[in-house]
């Protein structure tokens, strides 16, 4: 072949050789939502097609990535990611097929295209991805299955959404679709806000076509994701992992331990019967992440994604399996049983991944997390119990705990109760705890002392003041309802700007007053993964090559920043 194309590959360059080819579609440029942890998934998926006899294309335009590099796979087409161009490359790579899942949700949504125009695509199909995504679709499958789902409704116009929120019920989470990493997603308590979102984000002026989600959203439930393959027939359970902040918070921007630290057995039996059946009942064949949240002791569904998750990567170093590259070879035909996984993936350690904020970067930033992803890296902490991984989690992310001085604490209505306990573990560790009148009162009742300050708008002296003179050490801030969530920004502004530990969950400063009870026992253990996945070893657990698949290819960089901590 010789000559040039107008959609700019000379195809007179490219040496097709003669062995089959799979075409795999990465993530494009990074940005918040979609980053390297789907990078690190085609690299994999790269090297596993290479080990299993197949030429490896990767089309990929990011030159920041692993994916990218020369001796990654044997073609690399630096192209952006459109229908068009992975067509054209395509008609000259004549591919086994096109592998869809590893990217996140860019090629995730080419692949309609794709098939539309002749090409296969190699794994779950495009009819499962759509009944997926299609949210009345799903729900309608969830109903077959028995299983629960937060009430919802869909919108075709923002007075649709305001008079459909109605049924539905506040408060709400309300997004456009097919968003990424939780764009222009928010929790909104009145029609009122409903309205104002609708007006800012103009989402009827964006896409006529433009579908607006609305779902009843579960305040103070627990949020889990799992990680899970099918092969059509068989479901493996990879990893469960619950959020350490309340659901509201995008799961990329939550703190989540493996395995989870305060479910029980039966709701975990519960949470692997539900992933097995939503994986059979829509085909996937691959990997599968799905999203729960329990609240009042009743597991709801949220939503499930036939694709690689950013969590893959730490679950693939937590539990010292692959995971990636077995979806790959889910792929190309191999069955689950084949793979001799074990049924049980837990090992005698906790595992905690923590994200990387970049608000310090921002003056004037606000450090309150939400459903819109703000994170921009990952790192992990690895230790026999929950408190201590989570202390070396927060260390290696740049927020060191504090072991004294002066935690204030301020909190809406509904988390008096449980700042109540956290103040307790504080102050029976020798901090002084400073709150404002309506915290300080609920504390103050449990025999805890506490020192009152004012807020900023009852004057001086104040709060900020206070935090600017060096005179705080721990802040916990826990913002609900719509004015509430406004409030509260000078103070954890003041926070960042130098350098103390905001919480904005009260399940994180929970978390936080266990860690610091932990660090008092004296310094953790330092291990590495292959020392780790060595002695799980030898109990027969996850750290064994299985079907060649060798452990030292779980050692790459767990997310775009930060790295991962010390073990």
């Amino acid at each position: 072949m010789s000559g040039g194309r107008d959609d700019g590959i000379d195809i007179g360059e490219v040496d097709r050789g003669e062995r089959d080819s799979v075409v795999i579609l990465g993530s494009g440029p990074n940005r918040i939502g979609q980053g390297i942890e789907f990078d690190y998934c085609c690299v994999h998926a790269a090297e596993t097609v290479r080990e299993q006899g197949r030429d490896a294309v990767m089309i990929n335009c990011n030159p920041e990535t692993v994916s990218t590099d020369y001796d990654t796979s044997d073609r690399l087409y630096f192209e952006p990611l459109t229908l068009d161009d992975v067509l054209a490359v395509c008609e000259v790579e004549r591919p086994e097929g096109v592998v869809v899942q590893f990217g996140g949700q860019t090629p995730l949504k080419l692949a309609a295209g794709l098939a539309e125009a002749g090409v296969p695509i190699l794994g779950t199909n495009v009819e499962a991805i759509d009944l997926a995504e299609d949210r009345s679709r799903f729900g309608a499958l969830l109903d077959t299955l028995g299983y629960k789902a937060p009430p919802y409704a869909t919108a075709s116009s923002p007075a649709d959404a305001l008079d459909k929120a109605q049924q539905v019920g506040f408060p709400l989470l309300v997004r456009p679709s097919y968003v990424l990493g939780g764009r222009a997603m928010e929790i909104v308590y009145s029609a009122d806000g409903l309205a104002d979102y609708l007006d800012r984000v103009r989402v009827g002026g964006v896409d006529a076509g433009t579908t607006i989600y609305l779902d009843r959203f579960l305040e103070d439930s627990i949020e889990v994701d799992v990680d899970a393959l099918c092969d059509g027939q068989d479901v493996w359970i990879a990893g469960i992992m619950q959020h350490v902040e309340e659901a509201g918070i995008h799961s990329g921007d939550s703190a989540c331990a493996l395995p989870p630290h305060t479910l029980g057995e039966e709701m975990l039996t519960q949470i692997r019967a539900q992933t097995e059946g939503i994986a059979k009942a829509l085909g996937v064949v691959g990997l599968l992440n799905v999203q729960f949240a329990i609240h009042d002791d009743v597991l709801y569904v949220i939503e499930a994604n036939p694709r690689a998750s950013r969590t893959v990567p730490f679950v693939s170093k937590a539990i010292g399996l692959p995971v990636a590259k077995l979806a790959c070879r889910v792929l190309l035909g191999a069955r689950l049983a084949a793979l001799h996984l074990p049924a049980d993936t837990s090992n005698a350690h906790v595992c905690v991944k923590e994200v990387v904020l970049p608000f310090d970067r921002f003056a004037g930033a606000d450090s309150l997390l939400g459903p819109e992803m703000r994170s921009t890296g990952e790192v992990m902490g690895i230790a026999p119990d929950f408190p201590t991984a989570f202390a070396k989690a927060q260390a290696a992310a740049g927020s060191q705990l504090p072991n004294h001085g002066r935690a204030f604490i301020t909190v809406a209505d509904g988390d008096k109760p449980a700042a109540t306990g956290v103040a307790t573990i504080l102050h029976d560790l020798g901090f002084e705890i400073i709150a404002t009148r309506g915290t300080a009162r609920a504390i103050r009742r449990m025999g805890i002392p506490v020192e009152t300050i004012n807020k900023i708008g009852e004057g001086s002296p104040h709060v900020v003041e206070s935090i600017e003179r060096g005179e705080v050490d721990l802040v916990i801030n826990t913002p609900v309802g719509t004015g509430a969530r406004a409030d509260g920004w000078e103070i954890r502004s003041a926070a960042i700007a130098r350098g103390i530990p905001c919480i904005t969950t009260m399940a994180g400063g929970m978390a936080a007053a266990r860690a610091i009870a932990a660090a008092r026992r004296g310094e953790p253990e330092v291990l590495s993964l292959q020392e780790i996945h060595g002695r799980t070893a030898t109990d027969g657990r996850p750290g064994t090559d299985h079907d060649g698949l060798s452990q030292t290819n779980i050692g790459r960089p767990a997310g775009a920043a930060g790295g991962v901590a010390p073990l």
